[in-house]
């Protein structure tokens, strides 16, 4: 299970500020289509997916293979966003906002999971601004293509999109071309089983180029394992405000938030929602001035 949510991957605010040019930009259209994810559909189904749902997913000419989203996750160099932004009088006033507008759902969160609400809010700040920047690629799609890159000829496939790159050696490329193929399958496997489980159409999840989802950011394998039902309605779906704020509260209580936690030990727990200082140092500086 993954439990560092983006240690590897840019966020979908991030991403938003990259502007591809034309000529590098690469089309669906560049990746083979047709009958691309049988293999996929076959061990999926090996695997105990139904099998009627799987062949209606994967045969309903809806799914692409998303080399464009590999070509960024592969050759893309993490970069360093600006979380001064959002200790920004805007950007707290927002949070403020946000806080009071779902008020009900964070004072259950908080009452139910013992974190601070406020910490709740920064996170959902600095994720996707309150959810208003949730990523564009679809979930299936990303996980589906990276999953498939066990085969040959769609490695093949990759690497000559890659390879360009100075920095992207042939060995290294099969290396993480290995381990994120069979990270991605088991994301994959997580997303179409919380998908199922919950009703909800795999084709319409929009996400980040790596398949974190909702306004959490949250990879499948968590939702599936942390998700919460925050307004009662029956269905866990974290592009809802209130079964993100739930999630993000039980994701949290789960590493050991507990109430009156000190900054030290507040600080290491969010360590785990994104392993970096400058992260989890930040949501504590913007959860503190929320509470001014």
């Amino acid at each position: 299970m993954i439990r560092h949510i983006k240690l590897w991957f840019l966020t979908p605010l991030l991403l938003g500020m990259l502007v591809l040019r034309p000529s590098l930009a690469l089309s669906a259209n560049a990746a083979p289509q047709g009958q691309e994810f049988s293999h996929l559909a076959g061990r999926l189904i090996a695997d105990g997916f139904n099998a009627n749902k799987i062949s209606r997913l994967y045969g309903s000419g809806k799914v692409v293979f998303d080399l464009t989203g590999m070509r960024l996750f592969f050759t893309l160099k993490e970069s360093t966003l600006n979380y001064r932004q959002f200790l920004s009088p805007k950007n707290i006033r927002a949070a403020r906002g946000y806080l009071l507008a779902h008020r009900r759902a964070f004072a259950e969160a908080e009452k139910k999971f013992g974190v601070d609400r406020h910490v709740i809010a920064a996170i959902l700040l600095v994720e996707t601004r309150l959810g208003r920047v949730l990523g564009t690629r679809s979930i299936l799609d990303t996980l589906s293509s990276m999953a498939a890159l066990r085969e040959p000829a769609k490695r093949k496939l990759l690497w000559a999109a890659v390879s360009r790159h100075h920095w992207v050696s042939r060995k290294g490329f099969e290396l993480k071309v290995n381990r994120r193929s069979a990270w991605a399958y088991r994301e994959l496997s997580d997303f179409l089983t919380f998908s199922f489980r919950e009703h909800l159409d795999p084709l319409r999840a929009k996400g980040s180029f790596a398949g974190a989802m909702g306004l959490c950011q949250f990879m499948p394998s968590n939702v599936l394992a942390y998700g919460e039902d925050g307004n009662g309605d029956g269905i866990v779906n974290p592009y809802v405000p209130a079964d993100a704020i739930a999630s993000i509260a039980n994701y949290l209580k789960h590493f050991g938030w507990h109430p009156g936690i000190d900054p030290k030990a507040a600080y290491k727990v969010l360590l785990h929602y994104n392993l970096s200082s400058y992260y989890a140092t930040t949501v504590l500086r913007v959860a503190n001035k929320l509470k001014g």
